[in-house]
């Protein structure tokens, strides 16, 4: 059977990916995703095209260093109105995150894509939409606390499946799209691009 890598180091990624009991390996993909925003957005590019742009340069760079593997790759961009928000670097970072959040509506734009041997086998973008209410600094430090440094990984500094969910008012979309792995279009397209890596599960 053809190994099935998920070229990515996202904690929540990989936990979506193996509850659905599949066998495949984890191996992070590098690539220089501030310059590759630039490139497609220089040239007009939407928010989602960036996080489809993302997720195929991932999942190219994995095939290139696992030859014959089916590759995922995938990531996700925080839209805020037009803005760009990336995953915070300092905890001050992250509290004017969550600040520019606060009481606003933001789009997740999740881009997944299947690579093998360098051919692209499918890709796609899923959206959810996500409105935090109002908070006070306090209201939102306690979450940072609580949060620790994972929050570091995470993009817009928070992680719905945390304690950050406690400032959330309303969300609109998939769960899986929102933890950055549109699950269910992913294995509609291994069963239809793939399905010798999903062994039984066909």
């Amino acid at each position: 059977m053809p190994e099935l890598i998920l070229a990515s180091r996202s904690a929540a990624r990989n936990a979506l990916l193996a509850a659905t009991a599949l066998r495949f390996s984890a191996s992070p993909a590098q690539i220089d995703e501030r310059a590759l925003e630039a490139e497609v957005l220089g040239k007009s590019g939407t928010r989602q095209m960036v996080a489809e742009a993302l997720a195929i340069a991932k999942a190219r760079a994995g095939a290139a260093a696992h030859p014959g593997a089916v590759v995922i790759g995938a990531d996700q961009v925080l839209a805020l109105y037009g803005t760009l928000l990336h995953k915070p670097v300092t905890s001050e970072n992250a509290r004017r995150q969550l600040d520019q959040l606060a009481g606003r509506t933001h789009q997740l734009h999740a881009g997944v894509a299947l690579v093998k041997d360098g051919t692209v086998l499918w890709s796609a973008v899923e959206t959810a939409t996500l409105t935090m209410r109002g908070f006070s600094p306090a209201e939102r430090d306690a979450v940072l606390a609580a949060e620790g440094e994972g929050i570091f990984d995470c993009v817009g500094a928070y992680r719905l499946e945390g304690p950050s969910v406690h400032l959330f008012e309303r969300i609109e979309g998939d769960y899986f799209t929102i933890l950055g792995l549109p699950l269910l279009p992913l294995l509609a397209a291994l069963r239809q691009h793939a399905p010798e890596v999903l062994g039984g599960f066909t």
